[in-house]
C-alpha cells in the first residue's frame, strides 16, 4: 500500500512538471489521459461568441450546451465545415443544421431538465445531443434507416444514454412514450401532423418549420392550449422535407 502511494507521489510530481515545462492546461492533460484531445474546443468557443451571442442567443444553459457538444463528432465527411455557420450534408440527401438554427430551436422550447423530449428527424444526432444537454430524456425518430444506425452509435459513443433512437416514420410521433413536454421537428411539412399535437402536453411546445417543401418556410413555435394551437412565427427558414406519410397526406 505504501508503495503504491509513493508510486502515485512521483506521477502526479512528475505530472506537474509536463505542465510547467509544456504550459498545457490541466483539461487538456485530462482529454489526453481519458481520451482524444479535442482540438476543436477553440472552434466550438468561437462559433459560440461569433455565431449565436451576436445574434439573438442568450440563454446561458443553451449556450454551454452548444459549446459542449462536438458537432464535428457527428460528422463523417466535410469535418473541417463543422463549425462553420452554414448546414453541413451529412448523406441520404440529409444536412446537420447551421449551428444558429440548432440554438435557436433549443432556446425557443424554454426546455429544463425535469424534460421528455420528442425530436422528428434525428439526422446526425446532433440536435439531440444539445437537448440531452439540457434535459432529463430525448426521444428521436429517424425515417432512413441508415443515418438512424449511424446517430445511435455515435451518442451512445459520446455517452449520451439519456438520448433512444428509433427507426420510423416520425409522422406517428412515439405513442408508447407520449405525452411529451417538448416536440422539436426537423424538416419541413406544410401542415402539423395531428399525431404529434396530440401526443404534446397540455401547455406543451411544438417547433416546426412549415411551408413550401421545396422552398422558403417560416419556423413555428406552437403552443398546446387545451384543443387549441398557439403560433407564433420565429423567422424565415429552408429545411429538407419530411418524407413518409407528411408527403401523402
Amino acid at each position: 500500500m505504501k508503495n503504491k502511494k509513493k508510486v502515485f507521489i512521483i506521477c502526479a510530481s512528475l505530472l506537474l512538471v509536463v505542465l510547467v515545462l509544456t504550459q498545457i492546461s490541466p483539461e487538456e492533460i485530462t482529454d489526453t489521459i481519458t481520451g482524444e484531445l479535442d482540438e476543436y474546443s477553440e472552434l466550438r468557443k468561437q462559433m459560440v461568441e461569433t455565431q449565436l451571442k451576436t445574434r439573438d442567443i442568450d440563454d446561458l444553459r443553451v449556450l454551454q450546451a452548444m459549446e459542449a457538444v462536438p458537432r464535428h463528432k457527428f460528422m463523417n465527411d466535410y469535418i473541417e465545415q463543422a463549425y462553420e455557420d452554414r448546414p453541413v450534408p451529412i448523406g441520404y440527401g440529409q444536412t446537420i443544421s447551421q449551428p444558429y438554427i440548432v440554438a435557436l430551436m433549443t432556446q425557443a422550447l424554454e426546455v429544463n431538465d425535469s424534460y421528455k423530449v420528442l425530436e422528428i428527424g434525428t439526422g446526425s444526432g446532433y440536435q439531440a445531443a444539445v437537448l440531452a444537454e439540457l434535459v432529463d430524456r430525448v426521444y428521436t425518430i429517424e425515417i432512413i434507416e441508415a443515418l438512424a444506425g449511424r446517430a445511435n452509435e455515435t451518442l451512445e459513443r459520446l455517452g449520451y444514454d439519456n438520448v433512444e433512437v428509433m427507426h420510423a416514420d416520425g409522422y406517428f410521433g412515439w405513442e408508447d412514450e407520449a405525452p411529451f413536454d417538448v416536440i422539436i421537428i426537423t424538416a419541413a411539412s406544410n401542415h402539423v401532423p395531428p399525431t404529434l399535437s396530440e401526443q404534446l402536453k397540455d401547455g406543451g411546445r411544438l417547433i416546426i418549420p412549415l411551408g413550401s417543401i421545396t422552398g422558403f418556410q417560416t419556423l413555428n413555435l406552437i403552443t398546446k392550449k387545451g384543443d387549441d394551437l398557439e403560433t407564433k412565427v420565429i423567422t424565415g427558414v429552408r429545411f429538407v422535407p419530411m418524407t413518409g406519410e407528411a408527403q401523402k397526406t
